[in-house]
């Protein structure tokens, strides 16, 4: 059984939720029933109940404003209906049997409110469009035969109290605001699992003291003699393993890993982006001696810190090349064309010279992160906005984010957490002491989780209690850029006053006096070939008409910037064109706009 599940960092094929693995799964993605629901009768009108069938089709996970749904609707639906029928052989194939009695369907994402029904009985609601949420189904199960899964999905255009990062409100798509996602747009499936298992693993890794804490939490209180066994393996050698009694629901402690404690042979085993070395990790559940549940996970010894205005990865200063990545694609919106589709994502940004990315309002998906800690490149982890502020809009944005940081926590390549983005949903931040008290408090929650990581308060400008004095400055001046940017002279004068977007940067004295500076959105150049053909509302921050001229304005940007000793980190805008805003280093379908080779040697400063 352990063997099954043992190699989780080695996966060809990322897992939907890939740091606790079991050996039997099976995913319920590909053809839906499904149905719009204009008039919000569904529930009343019984369509979860087994008499009832949807007569439209969509793909699953694709939203159905996406053409790769099949729907490509237009307009506004903010409920939809799901429906799908599951044979008892695949119930079966995700383990269900005597050993793992419990089913759980499992929703990696789905855009906002969901409830859901199996063969017509209730099993469960959840609010959040970006985090993941499972339910216990096997009482509503027909043993031996088909199973019917309902889900009733509401996204309400008009409701910017809900965390929508840059989904729009309107019904077409406009300036920097893209189509909706809404219902399903991450993996559904199902698994099987004991009586008493694993809900959750979290591995913090402290070099210093040559440990890796864990956190272990259980699905409910364990009976006496329960023991948790783990063990962690790099390569083939098992670097560190410890077994303890289990007396309570959530179980934790530390792993020596004397290897760290070897200063000359500690680098072998640390995580970075030139070595992305992962570690094995295998739970086991056991009681009176017989494994109850295992499950497989993986991290990365690493550390992040900001210290004397310079970010550190395992204590080296680092200046990092990032790009910013909406995530977003022509066919599939939110979601992602293929589970292909985000290895090839994660390679793309490490060929064109980047070693880290923002991924840009969103949480993104599982499997992205899976490759990106595999690959070696480093992540920022960023909450969606919403857009307006009410006493409902900080519970929702509480809540969605304490869940991101609980699934995304054990990541070796996020290195920064963002939990708000340009003063979006707290527009009054500047004099209303509650958008303040609630800026500050999302920056204190997420260090109360996790205090591994540095902490952006709001990304841009206007900050309170940040780890990273961040920027945005979309000027194109190569001779602004440079002089903003030189030294620590220009630096500082940036902190205490006004930044390029008519912001105050800083609107208290809680910004550490050490907090590096970051550029953290900047570029943003279109290319537009042929005006005359180009889509009307097709904009950048500014403009070339020829690859040549884009080279050009790329790299004296770039060049800019190098010239200057203060920065710790750059961020350009974007990665790929999104819809109408074209301003991406490649195409909507990911083809680059000038060789890669170029890019990479602009984005490093190799060859000049």
């Amino acid at each position: 059984m352990k063997q099954d599940v043992l190699r989780a960092s080695r996966l060809d094929t990322a897992r939907p939720r890939p740091q606790l693995l079991r050996p039997h799964w099976a995913e319920l993605g590909g053809v839906w029933r499904f149905a719009y629901d204009d008039h919000e009768t569904g529930e009343r009108d019984a369509w979860f109940s087994p008499e009832h069938r949807l007569e439209g089709s969509i793909v699953v996970p694709f939203p159905p404003e996406s053409p790769a749904s099949g729907v490509a609707g237009d307009g506004i639906h903010d409920v939809v209906w799901y429906q799908r029928d599951v044979p008892w052989e695949t119930v079966l194939a995700a383990g269900h049997g005597a050993e793992r009695p419990r089913l759980h369907l499992r929703f990696e994402a789905v855009d906002y409110r969901s409830r859901v029904w199996v063969n017509g009985r209730f099993v469960g609601g959840h609010e959040g469009g970006h985090t993941p949420f499972g339910f216990d189904i096997t009482d509503a199960l027909l043993p031996g035969a088909v199973q019917q899964i309902t889900v009733r999905a509401e996204d309400r255009a008009a409701d910017v109290e809900q965390p929508r990062g840059k989904q729009d409100w309107e019904e077409h798509a406009h300036v920097i605001w893209y189509r909706r996602t809404t219902g399903i747009w991450q993996p559904v499936w199902i698994e099987a699992t004991p009586e008493l298992f694993v809900e959750q693993l979290h591995f913090t890794p402290d070099l210093a003291r040559g440990s890796v804490a864990y956190e272990v939490r259980l699905n409910r209180p364990p009976s006496p003699g329960t023991r948790c066994r783990i063990e962690l393996v790099l390569g083939e050698e098992v670097i560190a393993e410890a077994a303890a009694a289990v007396s309570a629901q959530r179980h934790s402690g530390d792993l020596a890993v004397p290897r760290l404690l070897n200063g000359q042979d500690r680098e072998r085993l640390l995580w970075s982006p030139e070595s992305p070395r992962l570690v094995d990790a295998t739970v086991t559940i056991e009681r009176e001696g017989t494994a109850v549940d295992v499950v497989a996970g993986y991290l990365g010894l690493r550390s992040v810190a900001v210290r004397d205005g310079r970010f550190l990865l395992n204590d080296r200063p680092r200046v990092l090349r990032s790009v910013l990545s909406q995530g977003y694609w022509p066919q599939s919106h939110l979601a992602a064309p293929n589970e292909d589709a985000l290895r090839e994502e994660v390679a793309l940004i490490l060929a064109l010279g980047f070693d880290s990315a923002r991924v840009h309002q969103k949480i993104e998906d599982p499997r992205f992160l899976y490759w990106a800690d595999r690959l070696g490149l480093l992540l920022w982890g960023e909450a969606p906005a919403a857009y307006r502020f009410t006493s409902t809009a900080v519970e929702r944005l509480g809540a969605e984010w304490l869940a991101a940081l609980d699934r995304d926590r054990s990541h070796p390549s996020i290195v920064t957490w963002v939990p708000m983005n340009e003063s979006w949903g707290i527009q009054d931040v500047a004099h209303d002491p509650a958008q303040r008290a609630f800026a500050r408090a999302m920056a204190e929650l997420t260090r109360a989780v996790d205090t591994s990581r540095p902490v952006i308060s709001n990304d841009g400008w206007e900050h309170l209690e940040s780890d990273i004095l961040s920027v945005h400055d979309y000027d194109h001046d190569p001779r602004a850029i440079r002089a903003r940017y030189l030294d620590p002279a220009a630096g500082a004068a940036l902190r205490t006053g006004i930044g390029p977007a008519g912001r105050a940067m800083v609107l208290t004295g809680s910004l550490r006096e050490d907090a590096p500076l970051m550029l953290t959105e900047f570029g943003g150049i279109e290319l537009v070939l042929d005006r005359a053909t180009a889509p009307e509302d097709s904009w950048g921050y500014s403009s070339a008409s020829t690859p040549e001229q884009f080279e050009e304005r790329l790299r004296a940007l770039y060049d800019a910037l190098r010239a200057g000793s203060v920065l710790a980190g750059t961020c350009y805008t974007q990665l790929t064109d999104t819809m109408q805003e074209a301003n991406g280093l490649l195409t909507e379908d990911r083809k680059p706009k000038l060789p890669i080779p170029v890019i990479r040697a602009i984005v490093t400063g190799a060859g000049g």
